[in-house]
């Protein structure tokens, strides 16, 4: 049989694709921040509710996609979403003043909520159904759709600076994606009806371990997204690196992250979520405090690795996790994640602000401990020798 006609390799390529086209929509848009920022007149705090809009939109969908994964199935409303996506990026090359603009990015943040619990839904089934790892694979395909998008933009702004040709030609890859996606993903177990009666009565409050996981994913996320935020700035206002060199911060972060995502599958088929969450986010907890305490370019960036490598694994863990509970907690866990993507890297500037910034970076030392002692606690899937 043909690679691409096995059930699996043909289903592990469409959801890849799902996740490709989060991250190269997000990082299309975001790569013309300026240009739209110019286009529509903004101050730089404008542009800062702008970006937050969508972050808000994102958390303000849980109870929405709690309710559409319930009615659609993950596999309609990942396609419906990507679909949405891919329209809203048209809208915005459109936008004729900023209360639009606002509208449409709240909007793609209600959207990007939605792909990604469906992603992650259909990642998991993956799993359960073939019993292979395969999740933190797909979430290296984000990033890769996050690199796609940013050659993309570069190459365009070499012809034209126009943003409606850009975006009109990233809309094409987008629904390129999503028309690969629809041959390959996984229908869902039971019809609708059947979900609902099931379901019908029984609405609980999370539970324990549903909670632990939301802790989990809340400081991963914070400890992923601070880094990446404030690791430049830390090469250059405290340890002086030279302005080479400081780049290479967010650099090495994100380079072990894409490189830790692509082995971690057979790292967790070897020795178990467990182990990679509470060993990997430990790593990256003490890695990064000692890099602190030591000071200097290369502790730094020894540090910032170390986060890179023991963090890459969390996400894609928790989501295997969360999705054994059912929706509601896959929805939940995926809110606090954005959450904490939202939040962490203005609470690290608020302590950089009152104290310094290596205290800063020292609380989100603390938080991958903290992902390390609620990996403790949560149920998981056990290893597939």
């Amino acid at each position: 049989m043909l690679r691409f006609q096995d059930p699996f390799i043909r289903s592990q390529l469409a959801i890849a694709a799902l996740f490709c086209s989060l991250g190269f929509q997000y990082a299309t848009w975001a790569s013309r921040i300026p240009a739209i920022k110019t286009h529509l007149g903004l101050t730089a705090a404008e542009v800062g509710l702008l970006l937050m809009a969508a972050g808000v939109g994102a958390v303000a969908s849980f109870p929405v996609v709690a309710m559409l994964m319930r009615r659609l199935g993950s596999r309609r409303l990942a396609l419906l979403s990507a679909l949405g996506l891919t329209l809203l990026l048209v809208a915005l090359a459109a936008a004729p003043n900023y209360p639009v603009a606002l509208a449409i990015l709240c909007c793609d943040g209600v959207l990007v909520g939605c792909l990604n619990v469906a992603m992650n839904a259909q990642g998991a089934a993956l799993e359960v159904r073939h019993r292979r790892n395969v999740m933190a694979r797909l979430h290296a395909m984000f990033s890769g759709g996050s690199l796609l998008a940013a050659v993309l933009a570069s190459g365009v702004n070499a012809v034209t600076s126009t943003v409606g040709v850009h975006f009109g030609v990233a809309a094409v890859i987008l629904l390129l994606l999503s028309g690969y996606a629809r041959t390959g993903l996984l229908a869902d177990d039971q019809p609708v009806e059947a979900k609902e009666k099931k379901g019908r009565g029984r609405r609980t409050l999370p539970s324990r371990v549903t909670l632990w996981m939301c802790c989990a994913m809340a400081f991963g996320t914070v400890t992923e997204g601070a880094v990446n935020d404030w690791s430049a700035l830390y090469m250059k206002d405290v340890v002086r690196a030279s302005a080479e060199l400081v780049p290479l911060g967010i650099a090495v972060v994100s380079g072990m992250m894409v490189v830790a995502r692509l082995f971690a599958d057979g790292w967790r088929s070897r020795w178990g979520d467990s182990r990679v969450v509470v060993l990997g986010s430990a790593l990256a907890g003490v890695g990064l405090a000692l890099a602190l305490l030591s000071g200097g370019v290369v502790p730094a960036l020894i540090g910032f690795a170390c986060v890179g490598l023991g963090i890459a694994a969390v996400t894609p863990c928790v989501y295997v996790a969360a999705a054994s509970q059912g929706p509601d907690a896959l929805t939940l866990v995926a809110a606090m994640g954005t959450t904490g993507l939202l939040v962490g890297p203005p609470v690290i500037g608020l302590i950089a602000n009152a104290s310094s910034l290596v205290w800063g970076l020292g609380a989100v030392a603390a938080s991958a401990l903290v992902v390390s002692l609620c990996g403790t606690q949560i149920r998981w899937t056990p290893a597939k020798v």
